[in-house]
């Protein structure tokens, strides 16, 4: 086969991908083309491609999913290829077979290996016939719900309820008792034919104590196909990975080599090309095939630091025709590796995702084993749009230990304000013993949600928090770690008093100046305080212990504290003179911009605390509006399908109370 030219590169994507990928093609001297949203017009892919074509509004299905306006953008500048990252149209067998006829590379595999592997129910059937070990399951085409719920008493609860077209953990349930099988099948038909258009379901047996381990594999378009060693991506939230590591830990040699061995088998199955990901559920020594991933993966880093390969590269090459870098004995697995994914969301309220505008976003110097990935820059807006991953964040050693403790290292020292993340809550997870000695499963989170749950508020906190508060509202003028502050010096007694409030309580404390010292008090402690000020950093000496924090302003009266990877936000709270009414009473809003899926109760029907009342879409993500007491909904305001703004009261709630 004849070696085709990649002159300039189009990426159909958005974001960190967008921008691993323009590196990559730079590093080979092909021009790299962006396309753009009206929300990305001033994103960092845009910015660091050589060129950029605006492909309409907003939301994903008028831009980023619209395969004439991509197909477009690549005529109008003359791509040779498209690269499709992933999410979007990266697994649309459609687009591929549209490149393809327009003359366009597509880079990713075959829109037949698409089709075959789209479908999680025909990959299983192909992947059954191929000898690929499969978890007990149905994956029919018969879909009425009782006989769903007639191959589930079959395979026995718990089962998985998953979308056939899936991915993300979208359209996923996890079904424990027949009770809940038929609201469950509702909720996951819902999310998939909204995810993906198609809500065919498939049922497996559900794991008690599974890993989640995937093979990275890659072919080419001369029968050649290796595979590049293993990741564990067992620690998952909503069935969505947060942290993954390579190599999978504590996995015999020989179980290594059959999963590999297996993973290629199922690639070559459907006449594979490119880079694809074979996931499995590890259970002791026994191995199950999940799906396979037709393209790219988000944790495709950690196996670009053991293998010392860069697999944008490598998928560039096999797109062009050529033969694969190398084969499977010269390929080489050294040391070991973490990524986080860094969300813009609260784990300490579902992992409801965050927007708003980063006004700090500081990650430690990159290098010596440490990357960063991210399509964000400080002063960016976090949109509603999109998926909220800010950065994925890569550390790499030469052994598991040595790279975790630089991950831990690599969090205390990251910095985020203006939205909340799961940084200080991914910090938890990695500390745990259970994490450290590698004892992985897919229920680590929620096996261990007692431990992970929000750190108790540290009141040794509190007189750092006066401190600054204090100083602040002495130069109000003059941002934190002024000069003049710093230089400031108190010559007679004053008291001042200050209403603090952090994590939604309120700490009346009273200030008095004692020489160049504060004698801080609350209702039932005094400290001795004394500081200064470098920059954003605040050494504070409490009662002659001295410690240094980094402090930034987050709003007019709010700042944020980190303690390591602690985030605490704190602030002053005013005076409230009756200008500010409560106008929602018991109404319940919006936690953010999104879409309303279906109302559940009847207004005027009975409900207790924590009945979900509706369903909300909002980031690719269901959120259920629960009461927040005994009662009853007297009205809602909107409809299914109305668009809602975050803060919106959706609906008067009528309390027993």
């Amino acid at each position: 086969m004849a070696v085709k030219t990649i002159k300039k590169v189009l990426i159909a994507n958005r974001g960190e991908i967008a921008c691993r990928i323009i590196a990559t093609a730079r590093a080979n001297h092909i021009s790299s083309v962006a396309v753009y949203s009206e929300a990305d017009r001033h994103a960092m892919h845009v910015q660091l491609a050589d060129e950029a074509i605006a492909i309409g509004p907003a939301p994903a299905s008028q831009s980023y999913l619209v395969q004439d306006k991509i197909i477009a953008a690549a005529r109008q500048c003359g791509a040779d290829a498209i690269h499709p990252g992933y999410g979007f149209l990266s697994e649309n067998a459609a687009f591929a077979r549209r490149c393809e006829q327009e003359g366009i590379i597509f880079i990713g595999p075959p829109a037949s290996a698409i089709e075959a592997m789209g479908s999680k129910s025909r990959a299983k059937q192909i992947m059954e016939q191929a000898g690929v070990p499969l978890v007990p399951g149905y994956h029919g085409e018969e879909q009425s719900a009782e006989l769903l719920l007639e191959e589930s008493r079959r395979i026995g609860f718990p089962v998985m309820l998953k979308a056939a077209a899936g991915g993300g953990g979208k359209g996923m349930r996890q079904v424990m008792t027949e009770a809940e099988f038929h609201a469950a099948l509702e909720a996951a038909k819902r999310e998939a034919k909204a995810s993906f258009d198609d809500d065919l379901m498939l049922v497996e047996k559900f794991l008690t104590q599974p890993r989640h381990v995937e093979i990275q594999v890659f072919c080419d378009e001369h029968g050649n196909g290796v595979y590049l060693f293993d990741r564990d991506c067992s620690v998952q939230r909503r069935h969505q990975k947060i942290i993954e590591e390579a190599p999978a830990p504590g996995i015999p040699d020989e179980i290594r080599r059959q999963m590999g061995e297996s993973a290629l088998a199922a690639a070559k199955a459907i006449n594979y090309v490119g880079a694809g990901t074979v996931e499995f559920l590890l259970d002791g020594d026994h191995f199950y095939f999940m799906e396979m991933n037709t393209r790219l993966q988000v944790e495709h880093p950690v196996t670009e630091m053991v293998s010392g390969e860069d697999l944008v590269a490598w998928q560039l090459a096999v797109a062009a025709g050529e033969v694969l870098p190398k084969q499977q004995d010269e390929l080489r697995l050294s040391g070991h590796a973490f990524e986080v994914r860094l969300y813009a969301e609260d784990p300490d309220n579902e992992f409801l995702p965050s927007t708003g505008l980063l006004k700090r976003l500081q990650f430690p110097a990159t290098g010596n084993g440490l990357r960063v990935d991210t399509g964000f820059a400080e002063g960016d807006t976090v949109s509603v749009h999109y998926d909220p991953m800010l950065a994925k964040l890569i550390t790499f050693s030469d052994s598991r230990d040595a790279a975790l403790a630089k991950m831990l290292d690599c969090l205390a020292h990251t910095r985020v304000t203006g939205v909340t993340t799961n940084l200080p809550y991914v910090y938890r997870v990695m500390q745990h013993p259970d994490f450290a000695d590698a004892r992985l499963t897919t229920h680590f989170i929620s096996e261990h949600s007692k431990d992970l749950a929000p750190v108790a508020f540290n009141t040794a906190y509190l007189p750092i928090m006066a401190f600054c508060l204090y100083h602040s509202q002495l130069s109000a003028s003059a941002p934190l770690g002024d000069n003049a502050l710093r230089s400031f010096r108190l010559n007679h007694q004053r008291q001042h008093y200050l209403a603090l409030t952090c994590q939604h309580k309120t700490t009346l404390l009273t200030v008095c100046a004692q020489g160049d010292q504060l004698l801080i008090s609350d209702a039932d402690s005094q400290w001795l305080v004394s500081g200064h000020w470098q920059a954003q950093t605040v050494t504070i000496t409490v009662d002659g212990y001295q410690r240094s924090y980094q402090v930034y302003p987050d709003s007019n009266d709010g700042w944020v504290l980190f303690d390591g990877a602690m985030a605490v936000p704190f602030a002053m709270q005013r005076p409230d003179f009756g200008q500010h009414e409560d106008n929602h009473g018991n109404d319940c809003v919006a936690p953010m911009n999104g879409t309303i899926v279906k109302l559940l109760v009847e207004p005027g029907t009975p409900v207790t605390k924590g009945t979900s009342l509706l369903i909300m879409e909002a980031m690719k993500m269901e959120h259920n509006v629960k009461a927040p007491a005994d009662g009853k909904v007297n009205e809602f305001f909107y409809q299914s399908g109305d668009l809602v703004d975050g803060g919106a009261p959706l609906l008067e709630f009528i309390s027993d109370e």
